[in-house]
């Protein structure tokens, strides 16, 4: 039987107070929209259509998934307006899940009981009973039927008084959805057109309408406001940080935790408070994370430790950090960063697209940058690789052992020899043969009694 997904996702958002349109808003690294066409696209839908209307280029343009396709609603004329946009691309007969894009943790399993509620015969409502239904349809029932889905501004005093509510999510069987669409009007208080009206249809044609209800009530929260996105950012923040948590993770304050994308851990991680994750990121066993730490797009093998205010960003090139190495703290690893055992790269040092062989040390003041460092290499304090002639980019070698004083510029391209040693403050322009002492810098010159200038008067 044929699924296809209709994702609503037209609205301006008007109480975002933003020109961003809202379903372009991020929740944990995330669009609210592509949060919802991820779930879809583990259905196993055979077509995914996003309705979009407010800002329909941005939109189609930020977000991806497997047999996406879009269609537009404009003017925005209601819900049911919106469902009727998507008709010409649905098949003639199936299932149509319908999602909205501004409600982004509803989980697969939801949907899918969904689905199967609906099972091609029936109409399947997503509810759930709130102790504040202030702004949703209610579920009118006789009995255990339900009968109709009153709109909160269309509601009656009695009516408002229902706690069991439309969260905006149903499944139809396709064919009865788009006979129904067809006939909805809009002879309401706001004057569009509703698609919860197709309820009313249903019944009429002795169609079994049924409900469905979520595990958790996050997975049916909307966003509508600035403060509306922050609540939900907090309450699925910390079932993020359970969920570590219960798998063995040490969190020193699960309400200063923040996974805005993918992160994995193995046994004994211990992570301090206020760090963010981003991208993909992995944690091997016994991986110490110190506090205020952003990480982005990293591999960090077991036992290494992240000093505090440590910043790794690997965007799409990734970084990597190898077994038992010292990271920071205030050390910043860009994309490329290759760090094998044992690497200790200090406060202030940063490396970008360069790799350091087992038992590097970069400790303090220092940058490294498209450089291949090897064993045991010991980099002094304030030392740079000045990799850039102005228009391209050149590498630098350093082999195994070698000493490189502190305050030294290494001009690349230029190559360091296994076991040579660059005097302190010297400014290297040519290669250093292997065990070679290079001392480039000016001679110290002295002058006894020199006058000091003063200001004129």
């Amino acid at each position: 039987m044929a699924l296809d997904i209709v994702i609503m996702a037209a609205g301006k958002g008007t109480r975002m107070k933003s020109s961003l349109p809202k379903v372009l808003h991020k929740l944990a690294g995330r669009s609210l929209l592509q949060h919802v066409l991820d779930t879809a696209a583990t259905l196993g839908a055979d077509r995914i259509i996003t309705i979009t209307g407010h800002g329909a280029e941005l939109v189609e343009a930020a977000v991806q998934a497997p047999h996406l396709q879009f269609v537009r609603q404009m003017p925005q004329l209601g819900t049911g307006h919106a469902v009727q946009q998507a008709v010409p691309a649905l098949h003639a007969e199936g299932i149509t899940l319908i999602l909205n894009g501004d409600v982004p943790l509803i989980r697969a399993e939801t949907a899918r009981a969904l689905v199967e509620a609906c099972d091609g015969t029936r109409l399947a409502l997503l509810t759930i009973d709130l102790a504040d239904a202030a702004g949703y349809g209610r579920i009118v029932r006789e009995g255990d039927s339900v009968r109709a889905i009153v709109e909160h501004k269309d509601a009656t005093p009695a009516q408002r008084e229902i706690r069991e509510v439309y969260t905006g999510m149903m499944a139809v069987p396709t064919g009865l959805l788009k006979r129904w669409l067809s006939q909805l009007k809009n002879d309401n208080v706001q004057g569009e057109y509703y698609l919860t009206d197709i309820v009313a249809m249903a019944v009429a044609d002795q169609v079994a309408v049924v409900a469905a209800q979520p595990v958790a009530e996050v997975e049916v929260l909307g966003v509508n406001s600035p403060v509306q996105l922050a609540e939900l950012e907090r309450l699925h923040q910390r079932a993020l940080a359970v969920r570590f948590m219960d798998a063995g993770v040490r969190l020193a304050d699960p309400a200063r935790f923040d996974v805005r994308g993918t992160l994995t851990c193995g046994t004994d991680v211990e992570v301090d408070v206020n760090c963010v994750f981003e991208g993909d990121v992995s944690l091997g066993d016994g991986v110490r994370i110190g506090a205020n730490c952003v990480i982005r797009n990293a591999r960090i093998a077991a036992n290494a430790v992240i000093h505090p205010f440590t910043h790794i960003d690997g965007e799409a090139l990734g970084v990597k950090v190898g077994t038992g190495s010292l990271i920071g703290p205030f050390a910043r690893l860009r994309p490329g960063a290759d760090l094998g055992n044992d690497v200790h790269i200090g406060n202030f040092v940063e490396v970008k697209n360069s790799t350091l062989a087992n038992g590097a040390k970069a400790n303090h003041l220092a940058y490294l940058g498209d450089a291949t460092v090897g064993e045991r290499v010991n980099y002094g304090a304030g030392s740079i690789t000045a990799n850039y002639d102005g228009a391209n980019k050149h590498r630098t070698v350093i082999e195994a052992d070698v000493h490189v004083g502190s305050n030294s510029v290494l001009v690349a391209p230029v190559k360091l020899g296994a076991g040579a040693t660059i005097g302190g403050g010297s400014t290297i322009t040519k290669d250093v043969p292997a065990g070679a002492l290079a001392v480039a810098r000016g001679k110290q010159v002295v002058l006894e009694g020199w006058p000091r200038p003063v200001k004129k008067k």
